[in-house]
């Protein structure tokens, strides 16, 4: 059972776990050892509250598929319960971020001092291209 807050968490019967062979350098453990995670998490089919299910099908992140389908790979350590492990805390971490609501974002005016520089730096900048004009 993956712990997401007090109230909230996922029954490992809804996490999809499969151990594949790890990428890049490694020599022998890698060319025959299954490290490496795949980790599957349907969101749509899961029992996470809906408020969960809005906020993460809505996220722009590059781990969740179209279908609604949370895919992390995990491959960093050497054995294959550090990469179980590494996964799922990914996991977690991925939920726990959409739980904190975002603040507003309040619009602001530039200050009269900063607009103030903007335009000498303009008028400066104005200057030197007139100076590298050609004399006739």
């Amino acid at each position: 059972m993956l712990v997401i807050s007090s109230s909230v968490s996922i029954p490992d019967r809804e996490i999809e776990l499969h151990a594949v062979r790890s990428q890049g350098a490694g020599g022998q453990n890698v060319n025959k050892v299954s490290t490496a995670i795949h980790l599957r998490f349907d969101i749509r089919a899961s029992s996470l509250p809906q408020f969960y299910k809005a906020v993460l099908l809505n996220l722009h992140d590059h781990r969740i598929s179209a279908d609604g389908v949370i895919t992390i790979k995990a491959q960093q350590y050497r054995t294959q319960e550090q990469n179980r492990e590494d996964a799922l805390n990914r996991l977690q971490l991925l939920i726990r971020r959409v739980a904190i609501p975002r603040k507003k974002r309040k619009p602001t005016t530039p200050t009269k001092g900063s607009q103030d520089r903007r335009i000498d730096s303009k008028k400066r900048q104005g200057r030197l291209k007139a100076l590298r004009k050609t004399i006739d």
